[in-house]
This record gives structure tokens, C-alpha cells and sequence, in this order.
């Protein structure tokens, strides 16, 4: 899951947050998503009063509403440049395929503007993205009947993430290359990374690799400790 903040600045900074933190925070996953809207602006108003007062500075690792905050599930994640960076696309497909990034470039690119959201409240609006539609790299390939959802791998080694075959040819889906009308940043996910704007930011995985589509959805890596398979941000999406 995305956990991204940075006060003062929409630039993502700091160490990543320890893994095993993040663990103890699991048991309350479920709940976190639930209550997201209801705890925002009590949050902000917290992380206001609590950086005038912090002398230490650790109220710096945690989320704002303001920016981004590199995260990582894996601890640390080797960078990726246009010369080494590589999409795999296979699973029930007619024609596997391997994009590099300037491959990917090189298709049809859509903008979308949307919200970025996590469950433990902190949200920024009006994002830009840019990049590839996910529904055409999967025409491109050519879905075999059997294919009913898509798998998403990193490069990071740990993180998956899942959609259905429906949810992935939705309009606002995308295989992002840019973000805030820039390359994204390896700290942002880059070189390429999902965005599934509909749905709450775990879902949109960072540092993707792989991308290939399976016969049921297989769980991802949040959702194996409770978050919601699908995580809409309106239920009625």
C-alpha cells in the first residue's frame, strides 16, 4: 500500500517506514478503510498542531494531506532507468510481450485527473497522470477466453495487487508514466507504476513489472491481510 506524505511539499522524501511497523498496524486494515472519509480532517487539523510543536521532526514520517511520502513494503527498492527497465505482459494472452519504457511511450498516451486516497485517511486531489490505458496493452496482447482478471507484479520483489478483467478495461485505469505532469519519480513507483483512480491507492502498485492476466482474481499483497479485494473509493463505482 501506498503510504506517501511529505509535510509542506507534494514531493515524496524520507527513509522508508519500517516494515514491521506497518505489520502492527494490520489488525485494524479493514476498519482503517472503512473510516477513511470520517478521520481526514481531524487528521490534518493533529498533524498541523503536532509539527509547530515537534522539535525532533518525526512528525515527518508520518502521512500529510499535502504530498507524498516514499513507502515501501520491501524495505528498499533497487532504481530502474529507461536502459534497464522492462513490462512483461503473458498469463492467458495470445501474445506475450516485453515493453521497454520508451516502448511504452511510444503508444497512445491519456491523461487522467484523479484522487489519490489512502485508508488511514489522508488523501490528495486533483492529481495528474499520464500513460498507457491498461485496456489497450491487454488488446494488444489479446485476452484469451479464459481470462477473467489481472495479476500485477513489482519490481520490488514483494508487492502484487489485482483487478478483474472488468475493472481493468474501465477508462480511468491506467500503466502511469507520468504524475504531476513529470516522469514518475522512482520514489513515486517509477519508472512505471498502476493507477486505478476509482479505488482506494493500494491498489495502485508501485514499481510494476509484470502484468498478467489469470483465470480468477488471486489476492494481493494487502488484501492477504484483510483489505478489501476490490477497495472502491465509492461503492457504487
Amino acid at each position: 500500500m501506498s503510504k506517501n506524505r511529505n509535510p509542506g511539499t507534494p514531493a515524496e522524501s524520507g527513509p522508508p517506514i519500517a516494515r514491521r511497523t506497518m505489520f502492527s498496524m494490520l489488525g485494524v486494515g479493514a476498519a482503517a478503510l472503512a473510516a477513511a472519509p470520517l478521520v481526514q480532517g481531524g487528521w490534518e487539523r493533529f498533524l498541523n498542531v503536532a509539527s509547530q510543536n515537534d522539535p525532533t521532526g518525526l512528525t515527518g514520517l508520518l502521512p500529510n494531506p499535502g504530498g507524498f511520502r516514499y513507502f515501501s513494503v520491501a524495505g528498499s527498492v533497487q532504481e530502474k532507468t529507461a536502459a534497464d527497465y522492462r513490462l512483461e505482459i503473458g498469463g492467458l494472452v495470445e501474445r506475450p510481450v516485453t515493453y521497454t519504457l520508451d516502448e511504452l511511450r511510444a503508444l497512445p498516451q491519456t491523461r487522467v485527473v484523479g484522487e489519490a486516497r489512502c485508508t488511514d485517511g489522508w488523501r490528495v486531489e486533483n492529481v495528474p497522470w499520464k500513460g498507457v490505458l491498461l485496456s489497450h496493452l491487454l488488446d494488444l496482447a489479446g485476452v484469451r477466453p479464459e481470462g477473467k482478471a489481472i495479476r500485477f507484479t513489482c519490481f520490488d520483489g514483494v508487492y502484487t495487487e489485482s483487478l478483474t478483467l472488468d475493472q481493468a478495461r474501465r477508462a480511468d485505469v491506467l500503466v502511469a508514466l507520468d504524475m504531476l505532469d513529470a516522469p514518475v519519480t522512482h520514489e513515486r513507483g517509477g519508472p512505471v507504476r498502476l493507477y486505478v483512480a476509482p479505488m482506494y491507492f493500494y491498489k495502485s502498485a508501485k514499481w510494476l513489472s509484470g502484468i498478467s492476466v489469470t483465470d480468477k482474481v488471486i489476492p494481493g499483497y494487502w488484501e492477504e491481510y484483510g483489505y478489501d479485494i476490490d477497495g472502491w473509493l465509492d461503492k457504487e463505482a
